[in-house]
């Protein structure tokens, strides 16, 4: 449950980070206003990031979803998509800052924005698979309390 709130707390700080970052990007740069993917880097960090692992950390108290191999991979798949993700979107939203609208940039871009998506898609089955696992086994053992004290 620890690794689940430094986790948070990461996603917390490199989302204010990143809201710095542009605020003091566009300023240095002139471009205050213009529609970036940067502008919504923040919210994508605070929302994808930090509060997800707080929802994750509280599902976690509820149904210790943590000791469980799909567990696992949704923790490393999601955080490995994410970052992937918020990097393309990075690097998408200062070209386009810079001048370097889609046309006039690589096409790896958003191909590799897309496997990040994928691979956080990965990650998010793996959170339900093993979150069904929990519920169904919670299930079984309040149906056996139930079948023993009646």
């Amino acid at each position: 449950m620890n690794r689940l709130l430094r986790t948070a707390f990461a996603y917390m700080i490199l989302g204010l980070v990143s809201g710095l970052f542009y605020r003091e990007y566009t300023r240095a740069t002139d471009t205050l206003g213009v529609d970036s993917q940067l502008s919504t880097l923040h919210t994508h960090l605070l929302a994808l990031g930090m509060l997800v692992f707080l929802l994750v950390l509280a599902l976690d108290a509820v149904f210790s979803l943590s000791g469980s191999r799909s567990f696992t991979v949704f923790y490393w798949t999601y955080n490995i998509g994410l970052l992937v993700t918020v990097v393309m979107q990075a690097v998408r939203g200062v070209l386009t800052l810079d001048g370097q609208g889609p046309a006039t940039t690589s096409a790896a871009i958003p191909d590799i924005a897309g496997l990040g998506h994928i691979v956080l898609t990965v990650g998010l089955v793996a959170l339900f698979v093993a979150l069904r696992a929990a519920v169904t086994e919670r299930s079984h053992e309040a149906g056996e309390r139930t079948t023993v004290t009646a």
